[in-house]
């Protein structure tokens, strides 16, 4: 196994995961978006267009930006009060506490905020003014942790953030939205699950995970460790071309959340982030997906199917009749509060075919 983080082209050739020869094209994605493997997220990869590859070895396609994509696909900009924070349903916020990850995402909705080249995390101005937003609005209870990755925090920074929040009379819930058991178990120690209890909160954490392959022994050993703390856990999922757009690697993956003790949540239809198209199926495929999901899976193994709509207006079942198709990759999808907005599929092409000599 490597040692160290893969954050250049040249890094993911010399150690074998993709052509030298493609290190030039690549260094103008990496350019624009961040780029960083894990150890353990490489040594999982077993050709250069495995679902564990495509999901964070850069591509050419990622400069293939289509008119439809948007920089803030789900519209955090116009819901943030103060700097870190997402104030979107009445009872909830998200708060946004880094701007970095162990790795990146090749289909990230947040990939043109987040980054070495990003503030790392809120100033402590900044995160003062987030707390004294979330206690004086006691509607808000429920604190969802995210970023970035919140949990490359030290244990001593996420046991202040959690005690922190445990001070507000009204905050009740704490839920920590990561990839870290996954791509980085280490991470996950007993003096790192301590630091997230608190009394007068109960903590949650969402597990993102997208391939039943993820789960490695140590990845394993680590989402044991959280539950075995005390930690509830729910997991997130987006539906990816050439990931999961399966049935069976789909019924795979939610299968494995269950035996490690993950009730699956979410499995979001792509957004709209820019140079994304390549990784998007369409809504229809999603939904007969679910449907043959449906007939092999007990319900607890079963997520919902959800989409962000676009411009901040908050996410929706796509199985639902708030979704109505027009025909020719068009939709009218209805918000919670009534208003239908029309969304229109932005399918792309495959991505860069060119593999000789990678993996």
């Amino acid at each position: 196994m490597i040692s160290s983080a893969l954050k250049s082209p040249a890094d993911l050739a010399g150690a074998g995961l993709i052509d030298a020869s493609r290190i030039a094209a690549l260094d103008a994605v990496a350019a624009r978006y961040a780029v960083s493997v894990s150890p353990d997220i490489a040594a999982l990869i077993e050709s250069a267009d495995d679902p564990i590859a495509r999901q964070f070895l850069p591509d050419e396609a990622e400069l293939l930006t289509r008119p439809e994509e948007r920089a803030d696909p789900i519209g955090d900009a116009a819901h943030s009060p103060v700097p870190g924070i997402v104030h979107r349903h009445p009872d909830r916020v998200l708060f946004k506490v880094v701007a970095a990850c162990p790795v990146y995402c090749r289909f990230c909705f947040r990939r043109e905020t987040i980054g070495p080249q990003q503030e790392n995390a809120l100033s402590a101005e900044a995160f003062e003014a987030a707390i004294a937003y979330i206690a004086t609005h006691p509607k808000v209870w429920e604190v969802i942790l995210t970023g970035g990755d919140p949990f490359i925090l030290s244990p001593r920074r996420v046991q202040e953030i959690t005690q922190r929040l445990a001070e507000i009379a009204h905050v009740k819930i704490v839920r920590w939205h990561t990839r870290v058991p996954v791509v980085d178990p280490s991470r996950i120690t007993d003096d790192f699950v301590a630091a997230l209890i608190a009394p007068g909160v109960t903590s949650w954490v969402a597990l993102h995970a997208n391939h039943h392959s993820e789960f490695s022994p140590d990845a394993r050993r680590a989402v044991a460790r959280l539950v075995d703390g005390g930690i509830a856990l729910v997991s997130q999922s987006v539906l990816l071309k050439g990931v999961n757009d399966d049935v069976e690697s789909l019924a795979a993956l939610m299968r494995t959340f269950v035996e490690n003790r993950v009730k699956p949540y979410y499995l979001h239809h792509p957004d709209l982030a820019p140079g994304t198209s390549h990784f998007r199926v369409p809504i229809s495929h999603g939904q007969s997906l679910m449907r043959e999901l449906g007939a092999r899976l007990s319900g607890m193994a079963l997520p919902s199917y959800v989409i962000d709509i676009p411009g901040g207006h908050a996410k929706v079942s796509l199985l639902s009749s708030d979704v109505e198709e027009l025909g020719s990759g068009r939709y009218h999808i209805r918000d919670h509060a009534g208003a239908w907005h029309e969304y229109e599929e932005s399918v792309g092409p495959p991505p860069s075919t060119v593999r000789s000599g990678s993996v």
